[in-house]
């Protein structure tokens, strides 16, 4: 029965929405599953209907909705007036923010300090005096997932101490892929959530924090039972009101908001694009995400340049799918000016290659009628989806152009699908020497029998091509993956397999994992999730034994070798050493000791494969400390799971890169070096 309450709100929404849908822009479409999800318990809609960004009584109905751009501009600039100026003399409100989870995450909390600050609101460190407490969440396993609870506790005590000293308790809130999953779960969990918050609703939470503190506890005392409107707010009985928004968007990217980053980092994280279209049958992350948009490249190559003029000296591309970009604004694919000896129309220079080459391109005519996508997909890859690609700015077009804002300037990106490493990809990680030469390639499983249950669009067989097919293009590159064991049906034999995966390829780095069951997704719908705790516990110890094995027989093989560092700060375990992380993303532990300023001319001599050994003398380069930001070369000298170096002399990544080919052609026979030349300029040009 108190279901059927429920009904006539849902069809008071329902019927509200209808009378202003030729207004919905793409942005704010309503989700179906939350047009007819209820709660049982409160009355409220079990998906939440968050209708704060489209509903608007007033609106007319025969309106024409403002273009993108616009209707950007203005819901930041409303979300920014909900929460005025401190008055004169009183204290600014202030947030605490707690970010779980992925890289994404950790630059979605940058975003969400951008606009808490825009709306007059100052960060702390203190959470007890915060106004305002913000967890940004995981929910990809269960034990991320555990971990949020167990904070929620603690700041229902919090909130609990702040009563009983009479002072306001802070408003407490989870954003994004929790609150995306759970949603109004999280609200009516003993109240220990004030606002809920998906990773598309950003730009609105100061007016769900408005929306909070402008409610008291007898403003709702007198509802019978938890009720939403239409603004977003959740009037509870016999407390203060709740918000939530969890709306996903076809299109928000936050192009246009400047991320706030810690002052002096030399390192930073851009977000290139959200959401996922894969829909691998184990992964929650297409319905807590979204699905794929891009951001405008002109805006990425923008924010890079101004990184780069901040001193920054190593950028992160991100995105839940990051290779798989292609951005369609204004036409910027090769068919609007770009073109493959690295021009465009406008004059800038160093840019992209094309999205097609003239190989590639060729290749699609043999192949066509069989595999439309085969210029664009790793050989041998497919995925569940066919996507827009004609005109579009791609991945390997904007790696290129940012990697040409900055040579000084490292560029890695993640996280990649195997399949969208084509041949264009490859060649511009091979021929700018500041694109980092590590690939992060998660294969999930080293069984063709389980990654088909996964939907991941190979076999064993294409993912070892592929690994062998990016070493033949990009020697010694370094490559980490994501590994699940325990997945549903999986046999020992399955298992085995994913061991001889981790032998053969021997990876730089693995993220190891039993299977979680996640609610929605396709295997938990349509598999049983078979394999006992204990079997899990068992092959992932298993796995991750061989990996160790693995990466010591690796790493061993660094010794003597010359890598370049990016200095990053003090050693952990020595206020003596410095530490660092190679282009190939090793982690270096060196002591902090005087070093020559420059690479050539200096005390290093080169030897073979890279490798070097000291002569003793310093050379003419005057001797200088090594600070974060610097680039340093080093020496391995002890190996492990961590790299211990020597350090030779700060220099920068134009003047190593130089080094290391004098250093090869060298050791090389002159016909061989000849080649190798050859070789890397038509690799250079896209031959």
């Amino acid at each position: 029965m108190r279901a059927a309450a429920s009904v006539p709100l849902l069809q008071q929404l329902q019927s509200l929405l209808a009378s202003i849908t030729p207004t919905i822009t793409a942005t704010h479409r309503f989700s179906d599953a939350a047009r007819h999800a209820a709660s049982s318990a409160s009355g409220i809609p079990q998906d939440g209907l968050t209708l704060q960004h489209f509903i608007q009584r007033s609106a007319a109905v025969g309106e024409v909705p403002n273009a993108q751009p616009a209707a950007r501009t203005t819901t930041a600039a409303a979300a920014t007036a909900t929460s005025s100026e401190p008055e004169l003399g009183k204290q600014a409100p202030s947030v605490f923010l707690e970010t779980y989870g992925c890289q994404m995450n950790t630059n979605d909390s940058e975003v969400v300090l951008a606009v808490l600050q825009q709306a007059g609101f100052q960060q702390t460190s203190d959470a007890a005096s915060a106004s305002v407490v913000l967890l940004n969440t995981c929910a990809i396993r269960e034990n991320a997932e555990a971990k949020i609870w167990s904070r929620l506790g603690f700041y229902r005590n919090v909130k609990l101490a702040a009563r009983r000293s009479q002072r306001q308790p802070p408003v407490v809130g989870v954003l994004g892929c929790m609150a995306e999953r759970l949603k109004l779960r999280l609200l009516e969990s003993d109240r220990l959530v004030d606002i809920v918050a998906g990773p598309d609703s950003y730009r609105d939470l100061p007016r769900l924090i408005d929306i909070v503190q402008g409610s008291s506890s007898s403003s709702s005392s007198d509802t019978s039972s938890s009720t939403i409107d239409s603004t977003g707010a959740v009037r509870r009985k016999g407390g203060r009101s709740a918000a939530i928004n969890v709306q996903l968007s076809a299109d928000e990217t936050y192009a246009d908001i400047v991320p706030v980053r810690q002052p002096d980092a030399t390192s930073a994280f851009v977000s290139i694009m959200r959401g996922c279209n894969n829909m691998c049958s184990f992964c929650i992350v297409p319905y807590t995400r979204g699905r794929e948009r891009s951001r405008p490249l002109d805006s990425i190559v923008n924010e890079v340049r101004m990184l780069s003029e901040q001193g920054v000296k190593e950028v992160m591309l991100l995105g839940q799918n990051v290779n798989s970009y292609a951005d369609f604004s204004s036409g910027s694919g090769s068919s609007s000016g770009r073109s493959s000896s690295g021009s465009t129309s406008s004059g800038r220079s160093g840019g992209p290659q094309q999205t097609l080459t003239q190989a590639q391109a060729a290749a699609q005519a043999a192949g066509a009628a069989e595999d439309p996508f085969s210029g664009v997909y790793a050989r041998g890859f497919r995925s569940v989806y066919k996507p827009r690609r004609g005109g579009a700015a791609s991945f390997a077009e904007l790696l290129d152009e940012v990697a040409a804002v900055d040579p000084e300037m490292r560029i890695r990106f993640t996280s990649p699908h195997p399949k969208d490493f084509s041949d264009d990809v490859l060649r511009v990680i091979a021929s700018r020497p500041n694109v980092c030469k590590q690939l992060h390639m998660p294969a999930q499983s080293g069984s063709s029998a389980v990654l088909q249950a996964m939907q991941r669009g190979y076999t064993r067989e294409s993912y070892d091509e592929l690994v062998q097919h990016v070493r033949d293009i990009i020697p010694d590159v370094a490559l980490s993956t994501d590994m699940i064991v325990g997945f549903c049906g999986e046999s020992e034999g399955d298992h085995a397999a994913s061991l001889d995966l981790m032998r053969s390829v021997a990876f730089d780095q693995a993220f190891m994992y039993a299977y979680s069951l996640r609610e929605k997704t396709h295997a938990a719908r349509n598999y049983q999730d078979d394999v006992p705790e204990a079997v899990k516990q068992r092959r992932l110890m298993e796995l991750i034994d061989v990996y160790r094995q693995q990466l010591y027989l690796r790493n061993a093989s660094e010794l003597g070798r010359t890598h370049l560092v990016l200095v990053e700060g003090p050693s952990r375990r020595s206020e003596l050493a410095l530490t660092g992380r190679t282009d190939t993303s090793k982690r270096v532990v060196f002591q902090d000791e005087p070093v020559p300023a420059g690479l050539l001319g200096s005390m290093l001599t080169s030897g073979g494969n890279g490798s070097s050994a000291g002569s003793g003398k310093q050379g003419s380069a005057p001797m200088v400390r090594l600070q974060p930001g610097d680039y340093v070369a080093v020496e391995v000298t002890g190996t492990g799971g961590t790299l211990q170096a020597r350090p030779l002399a700060r220099t920068t990544l134009a003047e190593f890169a130089a080094w290391q080919t004098s250093a090869r052609r060298e050791v090389m026979p002159p016909a061989v070096a000849a080649t190798a030349e050859a070789q890397a300029e038509a690799q250079r040009v896209g031959l």
